[in-house]
């Protein structure tokens, strides 16, 4: 079996509202779907998200294609060698999202030739559903505890906040509020994005820390570890790495410097779901346990995730995902996707286990031709401006 051609398609899918944080907003989700074709007639499904643009992912694909057309999809480790050494691309982090996509497509090839769910290839169940957070937007604390208590509502047990704003006491405000809506059991993971000093971070997650965290997100640069080891050591919730745990090689370097508790890890920052795999091994061995970041995922790229997470011990927290905000999704037979007491259970199909609904998968490919500008950060007034950070 040999790899014949990669068909790429921009969509675009709304959000039911603008997802809104310190730095912007945007009213939707843009994905590349991607099929790879095979001269036996075996398709396989990746999705990249369009990071840092959809233009970038597409160039990318374009570029890599002479170095997988004639390749045999089941030699993944050599085409990921073919396209990170020959095609040199293994020094540029925001090209990741269009080389995992291709990755993700073959190890779905593997799966549907050989009849078997992808999370049976990569070790076999240690859970049958996998967890994810409610995802807050950016409001005043009255709404943002009307949305928590929806949540609450659904069955979802973490919600996830930017903080961040230029004034703290509207973040801890709004803490406040999702604790009183969701009650003591619910857990709070704040997210600022490297907004702040050591400072800062120390004296704001100290006045936040009297509502119950579960998780302080990348407070401080993800570039500086030795910083973000005296903040973890001087505050009492655990610290969650992101910016600075992007690929397996960062992840590497922050086990070294002690400088997180715990470790977010993304398939598509780091190149597939094979890294996906190593980078939570390698945190397993240091102790640490792991969870799934996101960049915005459609059904292929989620489901294709919770393969690798079901059959991954360490994978402890809830992940990543965009299920309180995306309206419609593109796989058959779920739209949104069926998130049940905040899990998705593991597809038992073949590869991915899902198919692409042709007819939604049409209507937002012509959303994105004719609206793909809208669903890129929007706020005018954010545009225009000069970000400063750390904002304390």
């Amino acid at each position: 079996m040999r790899i014949t051609g990669l068909r790429a398609t921009p969509v675009a899918v709304p959000f039911t509202e603008d997802e809104i944080w310190a730095f912007g907003g945007r009213r939707g989700m843009v994905s590349i779907l991607l099929e790879v074709d095979t001269d036996e007639g075996v398709v396989g499904l990746g999705e990249a998200a369009a990071y840092p643009s959809a233009d970038i992912v597409l160039a990318v694909l374009r570029s890599i294609e002479p170095l997988v057309l004639g390749e045999s999809p089941f030699d993944i480790e050599r085409i990921m060698k073919r396209v990170n050494i020959i095609g040199t691309w293994h020094h540029v982090k925001a090209t990741s999202p269009a080389i995992a996509a291709v990755e993700m497509a073959c190890w779905d090839i593997v799966g549907k030739v050989s009849g078997q769910p992808l999370v049976n290839l990569f070790g076999g169940r240690v859970r049958d559903e996998v967890e994810y957070f409610y995802y807050l937007s950016h409001k005043p604390a009255s709404d943002m505890a009307g949305d928590a208590a929806e949540g609450y509502a659904e069955g979802f047990r973490t919600f996830y906040i930017k903080v961040g704003s230029g004034e703290p006491t509207h973040d801890i405000e709004r803490v406040e509020a999702i604790r009183s809506a969701t009650g003591p059991d619910a857990k709070i993971r704040v997210d600022a994005n490297e907004a702040w000093s050591a400072a800062a971070t120390i004296r704001i997650v100290g006045e936040m820390e009297r509502f119950g965290l579960e998780l302080v997100e990348q407070p401080v640069s993800g570039r500086n570890l030795a910083e973000m080891a005296y903040v973890r050591s001087r505050i009492n919730t655990p610290l969650l790495a992101n910016e600075a745990s992007w690929t397996r090689y960062d992840q590497l370097e922050l086990i070294k410097a002690g400088a997180a508790d715990v470790v977010s890890v993304d398939n598509q920052m780091d190149g597939g779901l094979l890294n996906l795999k190593r980078g939570a091994g390698m945190c397993e061995v240091a102790g640490l346990p792991v969870l799934k970041h996101s960049l915005g995922e459609l059904g292929v790229a989620a489901y294709a995730g919770v393969h690798v997470m079901a059959s991954t011990p360490n994978f402890i927290h809830a992940n990543q995902g965009y299920g309180s905000f995306l309206s419609d999704d593109v796989v058959g037979g779920a739209g949104p996707l069926a998130y049940v007491n905040g899990c998705l259970s593991v597809p038992e199909g073949p590869g991915i286990g899902v198919e692409l609904d042709r007819e939604r998968v049409g209507r937002y490919a012509e959303l994105y031709e004719r609206e793909a500008a809208d669903f890129s950060f929007h706020e005018s007034e954010k545009i225009a401006g000069t970000p400063l950070m750390p904002k304390r």
